[in-house]
């Protein structure tokens, strides 16, 4: 196999194609539209690489690998710690700047986000028959996406697969057996928190030090989502405060009903019991 002698800094990176994907669609154009684009384009990259690391998470907590699973989760939440420092960035633009280029984005809204859609779908998000349909919207995660789009495939097949919180159910029964019906579950239904499940937890933080770091982990990972949640909640509130979003969403309103929203619920429930 033989590689290319003339891969450069410029052609690796696709430096000169990526340059060319931030255009401004207002008069001037509008200063603090390219930042506005630059800012969620690189939202898109770090979810992508989320996607790309929890992908690998989910492999290395169902092989009951320590600790890869803990590099790979501690890696996860300092990509979150970035994404809630990205939002300083975008909080140097006023309501007005931003109100300057805002109805370029006519029905642009950031529920059309796949990745973050799929994302969700990853750590366990279900819809069923409308039941976690987005607040203010009336929509279900995926019906933001065109129908039998490519995108849309990705985050309804994710809602079929194990989510992340069930590999980790795999990795802790490795470690203490887990009952057995929550290893039959079916994995296209949302987690119920449950009682038993959270005993065998209780029981392997006092017992098994390693088990309990992974579940610190993923509790570390769970905080730092909830964290950019909030920041983002109060970024819009600073910028558009309670008025409708970007393809007539309910903005700020809906955001904020996301909060305290825990990933891994049972996680959070011991913290009372020990």
């Amino acid at each position: 196999m033989t590689h290319d002698k003339h891969v450069s800094y410029i052609s690796y990176l696709k430096v000169d194609e990526l340059l060319t994907l931030q255009q401004p669609l207002s008069d001037g154009p509008e200063h603090d539209e390219l930042l506005f684009i630059t800012i969620h384009q690189v939202y898109e990259l770090w979810f992508k690489q989320i996607l790309h690391e929890l992908t690998a998470a989910q492999v290395s907590l169902n092989r009951g690998d320590t600790h890869r699973s803990l590099a790979l989760l501690g890696r996860v939440r300092t990509i979150m710690k970035t994404c809630v420092s990205q939002l300083d960035i975008l909080e140097t633009m006023t309501p007005l700047q931003f109100n300057s280029f805002r109805a370029r984005l006519t029905s642009a809204s950031g529920f059309q986000s796949a990745q973050f859609r799929e994302l969700e779908a990853v750590l366990g998000r279900r819809d069923q028959a409308g039941a976690n349909a987005d607040k203010g919207s009336g929509m279900g995660m995926a019906e933001h996406l065109m129908p039998g789009s490519e995108a849309r495939a990705r985050v309804e097949a994710a809602m079929l697969r194990p989510s992340l919180w069930d590999s980790a159910l795999h990795y802790f029964t490795s470690r203490m057996p887990m009952p057995k019906d929550v290893l039959e579950r079916d994995v296209t239904k949302a987690w119920v928190p449950s009682e038993a499940v959270q005993k065998v937890l209780i029981e392997l933080h006092r017992s098994d030090p390693e088990a309990s770091m992974v579940a610190e982990s993923l509790v570390d990972f769970d905080e730092g989502l909830q964290e950019w949640r909030y920041r983002h909640v109060k970024m819009v509130e600073r910028t558009i405060g309670r008025k409708m979003g970007t393809g007539g969403s309910a903005g700020a309103g809906y955001l904020a009903s996301t909060l305290f929203n825990p990933v891994f619920p049972d996680l959070w429930a011991i913290r009372s019991q020990f």
